[in-house]
């Protein structure tokens, strides 16, 4: 029996080559299966699609390469929510550049895994020269560093941690009620006191709360604070509650997930004014960097600040290798095998450059801005308030929370548009977040016309 042909080595490329082929046109003809934004047809009928073309998960007699991939990837195209179709904008999950995709497959084909130098020689250079770069983009400091996440619940519970070590087991996290759920479930799974979530009725956290929590909670503190919440894209006022926490001898972390790469942009970089002033701060690229998953980022002022994340492993960084001159790479994950998510985006960097990628980011939040003033303007839909970033919150005028609610779901059954839910100022709101800078004024014209037939059916 042949083997089955593997990916690297000098004969994987010819290998490769028609499977590729086999696998985009399945992508074809899967997406053109699907028709639109998302399968329609509920649950059930996704789950009974896929049992049906999977058939026995593991047959005792295979079915080749190319069929595999054929039946597999076409069935996993028919049922996907694309994010590259204008009209899925439901939630921070962004269509990822080819160009990033294709070196993500180069990564795959090479399969370097980040916890030793012997097994990722050039990956591991490549992170550190990246990953030095981008923390330099946040912190203008003598010595920035970032360590490469899998998203902002990873890099937060790094963020924790390094917390944890500076102050001890006794540290208090104080975060806005509007924060990403990975704070106050990274203070539970380290250890820590239950953190403490501030009321933020307005969506951001008030300095004036936060002035209270701090004089009245015993030290050590963590405040938290967000540029670009999940539910609405807010930005706290991140200078105030710098100089709340420098009054009161607190750390901060910023969690910029979703707004961080604003910093690329020179017309929007002015809304993360105070940033450089967390001792640690959290940023995803496979959001507004268009980035395949994974692709998050923990940036500290200081490489010093990593210390507490060193590890000895002798199989993997043996102390007379260290000695020696080989890079210890245990330090700067908590994972062992791991991937070299920091290729992709270093292929976008070198693409792109930084005005492409402003461009992008530009282009994005201008779309938010034009819905919003769409349905500002109709009367038939209520805007919450206009974006910060590239979040629209609205709803059908005079509609209940349940009509809302049965309203996206409805469009999810048909598969006519994938719109995002959440709750704020007592009201349920429908959310787009439009994360494909190749949607159009055109796009956003047919999503109106789609909610409003669907509000008066």
């Amino acid at each position: 029996m042949t083997p089955s042909p593997l990916a690297g080595g000098p004969t994987g490329p010819h290998a490769l080559r028609p499977l590729l082929d086999t696998v985009l046109e399945a992508l074809h003809t899967g997406a053109k299966e699907r028709g639109g934004p998302f399968p329609a047809g509920g649950p059930d009928t996704q789950a009974a699609r896929v049992q049906a073309a999977l058939g026995d998960v593991l047959p005792a007699h295979g079915t080749g390469d190319h069929e595999a991939l054929r039946t597999l990837v076409h069935t996993m195209a028919a049922g996907a929510a694309d994010p590259a179709e204008p009209l899925c904008a439901a939630h921070l999950h962004c269509p990822p550049l080819a160009v990033a995709t294709a070196a993500d497959l180069a990564a795959s084909t090479l399969n370097p895994s980040l916890d030793s130098w012997d097994q990722a020689p050039a990956a591991s250079a490549l992170e550190h020269l990246l990953t030095r770069a981008l923390a330099a983009e946040f912190y203008d400091t003598p010595h920035p560093d970032a360590l490469v996440t899998t998203g902002g619940t990873e890099a937060n519970q790094l963020a924790l941690l390094l917390a944890r070590e500076r102050h001890g087991p006794h540290l208090t996290v104080l975060h806005g009620a509007a924060a990403h759920h990975s704070i106050p479930r990274a203070a539970w799974l380290l250890g820590l006191p239950p953190a403490i979530a501030l009321p933020t009725p307005t969506g951001t956290l008030a300095p004036t709360d936060l002035a209270q929590a701090l004089a009245t909670t015993p030290g050590p503190v963590l405040v938290t604070a967000t540029a670009g919440t999940t539910d609405a894209g807010l930005i706290d006022p991140l200078h105030a509650i710098a100089d709340l926490c420098d009054h009161y001898g607190a750390d901060l972390h910023i969690d910029a997930a979703y707004g961080g790469l604003l910093t690329l942009s020179p017309r929007h970089r002015h809304k993360l004014a105070g940033l450089d002033r967390a001792h640690s701060i959290t940023v995803d690229l496979h959001k507004l960097g268009w980035q395949p998953v994974a692709a998050g980022l923990l940036t500290v002022p200081d490489t010093a600040l990593l210390a507490p994340l060193a590890h000895q492993a002798d199989y993997l960084n043996a102390t007379d290798d260290t000695e020696a001159g080989l890079p210890d790479l245990l330090g700067r994950s908590l994972r062992t095998t791991r991937r070299p998510d920091a290729f992709k985006i270093a292929a976008t960097l070198r693409s792109l450059g930084r005005d492409g990628l402003a461009q992008l980011i530009d282009h994005t939040c201008d779309l938010a801005d034009h819905l919003a003033r769409l349905l500002d303007a109709h009367p038939r839909f209520e805007l919450h308030s206009a974006p910060t970033i590239s979040t629209v919150l609205f709803r059908p005028t005079d509609a209940d929370d349940t009509q809302v609610a049965a309203l996206r779901r409805t469009l999810l059954h048909e598969g006519r548009a994938v719109l995002g839910r959440t709750h704020t100022a007592g009201r349920l709101w429908l959310k787009a977040t439009l994360l494909n800078p190749h949607t159009t004024a055109g796009d956003l014209d047919t999503l109106i016309a789609l909610l409003e037939g669907s509000t008066h059916r």
